[in-house]
């Protein structure tokens, strides 16, 4: 779907839209998927007053919300048509406040043997309009067979 939609900004926030959809949580963010390629995924979001904290700075559950969407959908497409996933850890670090609009960057290496279960990494770093990384994560997704 993302192939189809993707292309344009348009079609991005649209395929977001459906995203949000069928996984409500996610919406409180109101991100953007703005590529989603197998291994990679990158989600934008804009600091809004519903996602601030006390002192003015993007919540940090605001930022594991967008890193575990991020992961979640390039793992999606990461590993094969067989397998299905579930996270199963999330380690987090809050490396500097973060303000404005951020890009989460998902990534995910690929399986080497789709017939067992097993662990699998996605890695993310939120940046802000700088490129500094303001926030990472590792979260560890357990994949399995259909």
């Amino acid at each position: 779907m993302f192939r189809k939609l993707g292309g344009s900004s348009l079609g991005r926030w649209l395929f977001s839209r459906i995203i949000c959809w069928k996984a409500p949580y996610f919406g409180s963010i109101a991100p953007r998927i703005e590529v989603l390629e197998p291994g990679r995924c990158m989600v934008r979001l804009r600091q809004r007053r519903s996602i601030q904290n006390h002192i003015g700075s993007v919540h940090a559950i605001a930022m594991c919300n967008a890193a575990e969407l991020a992961g979640g959908m390039a793992t999606e497409v990461t590993i094969p048509a067989s397998m299905r996933w579930i996270p199963k850890g999330m380690s987090v670090r809050y490396l500097k406040k973060a303000f404005g609009e951020l890009r989460a960057t998902a990534l995910v290496e690929e399986i080497t043997d789709n017939s067992a279960s097993q662990e699998l990494h996605a890695l993310i770093e939120v940046r802000n309009t700088q490129d500094q990384i303001v926030f990472d994560a590792d979260i560890t997704m357990w994949v399995s067979p259909r």
